[in-house]
Formats: C-alpha cells, structure tokens, sequence
C-alpha cells in the first residue's frame, strides 16, 4: 500500500461465491463484488471502506422456499497496529470493546480484504429472511374440531423409554 492508499475492485469468482454460499449456509449466492479502499492514517491507523453489492438467495424461516435479498452496503472498519488483542486472564477468550468505533487489532503487516468483505456480507445478510406475505399464522398446525392442536395421538414424554428400563428388574447380579 501506498503512501494516497489503495482502491480494489473486487469480483467474486463461481468457485468463491459458492464456498461463501457453503459457509453462511445460503442456498445460493448468484453475485458479489465490492470497492474498496485502504489508507493508512497517523497512529498506526488502517482504515478500510467500501461498498459491496450483491445477491444472496436464503431459505424462508417459516416455509423454506428461497428468499431473494439484494444487497448495496456500505461499510468502514479501523484497525490498528501494534494493538495488542486483549485477553481475559481467567478463561484466555479474547476480550471485545464495547465502543463501536474501537479499531480492531492488525496484526502484523497483512490485511486480507477479501475476508473483511465476506465478513461484511455475512452482516449484511437478513438473519432472519422470510417470504414475502408468509406469516407464522399460515405454517402452524390449524385447530382440530375438538380444539385441540396438531397430532391425533397423545403426546409422549420424551423420557418415557427410560423411565420403562428403570423400573425393569436387573439380571446382572
């Protein structure tokens, strides 16, 4: 990186879109791409912005047809090196700023950019993406004529093979 930064143009190939698709579990991811830019800033500061835009498919919530959400976000993250990533000294589990402008530790020289773009899509997307009209009304079991809802049969505890085996008789001794 230059002293004026860096601008990316970055275009996610078939193979890389569908390994993104396989690891946050969308049922397709048909396009993505982003801008970026990377400039140093005094203290040690990077700072990198952009804006990804593109198209993931997701399974309905309720119904689990696809879900369509096109995407245009933008999106900025501050790291900073030499910033030591603090850890609890009990449990050893990294420790989190609750300042949401607190930058993120850069470790060593590297950054990756396409990582931090993945990372953006995966907040981008809708957690809990549902068809268009769907209500939870419109999937749940609908009241038998006796009131009663759902199955026919009487529920049964799920402990209820247990509670059989421990009132059998042993044969081990």
């Amino acid at each position: 990186m230059g002293p004026a930064g860096t601008a990316l143009e970055i275009s996610a190939s078939d193979s890389e879109r569908s390994a993104l698709a396989k690891r946050f579990g969308f049922l397709d991811l048909p396009a993505l791409s982003a801008r970026v830019t990377v400039d140093q800033r005094g203290g040690g500061q990077v700072v990198v912005e952009g804006r990804l835009r593109g198209r993931i498919v997701q399974a309905c919530i309720l119904t689990l047809d696809p879900v369509i959400q096109d995407l245009d976000e933008a999106f900025r993250v501050v790291f900073k090196q030499g910033l030591a990533e603090e850890r609890d000294p009990e449990s050893g589990e990294a420790l989190v700023s609750a300042q949401a402008d607190a930058p993120e530790p850069l470790p060593g020289n590297l950054l990756d950019v396409g990582e931090i773009v993945a990372e953006q899509l995966s907040l981008a997307a809708d957690p809990y993406p549902r068809k268009h009209g769907v209500k939870l009304e419109d999937v749940l079991p609908k009241p038998r004529k006796d009131g009663r809802h759902g199955r026919h049969e009487p529920r049964r505890h799920p402990f209820a093979g247990l509670a059989a085996l421990r009132d059998k008789p042993r044969r081990d001794r």
